[in-house]
């Protein structure tokens, strides 16, 4: 089955990473590194990316056949979404341990979310 990883984050987290010493971002950046590459030998590992702040996003709509597009997320938020991996695994208990690895799990949420097929739908 398919699993979606959803890493957030918030202002305070990035103000609390970016005061972090060198050496303790060095170690959270490695530890995502391990997680990605013990994905990839297992053969789990689909996807994997950081997402920009939430301030470099669009918004697009269509209304009435055009094209509509919006700086920045829709809503006002104070957890945005930093980052995800797609997974295939054989168990959610498979893609909660994996969630668990994700450094932020400290300290911020990490939604895990089964990754439906289109045709399931049908």
């Amino acid at each position: 089955m398919k699993y979606l990883i959803l890493i957030y984050g918030n202002a305070e987290t990035r103000q609390v990473w970016d005061s972090l010493p060198v050496e303790q971002r060095s170690a959270g950046l490695d530890a995502y590194a391990k997680l990605t590459a013990d994905l990839a030998a297992s053969g789990e590992l689909i996807a994997n990316a950081a997402l920009a702040q939430p301030s470099a996003a669009k918004s697009v709509t269509v209304s009435e056949g055009e094209v509509v597009v919006s700086d920045g997320p829709f809503a006002e938020v104070k957890e945005y979404l930093a980052g995800i991996y797609l997974i295939e695994c054989d168990s959610e208990r498979r893609a909660i341990e994996t969630a668990a690895r994700v450094p932020e799990a400290r300290f911020m949420r990490v939604e895990v979310r089964p990754v439906v097929e289109l045709s399931d739908f049908l």
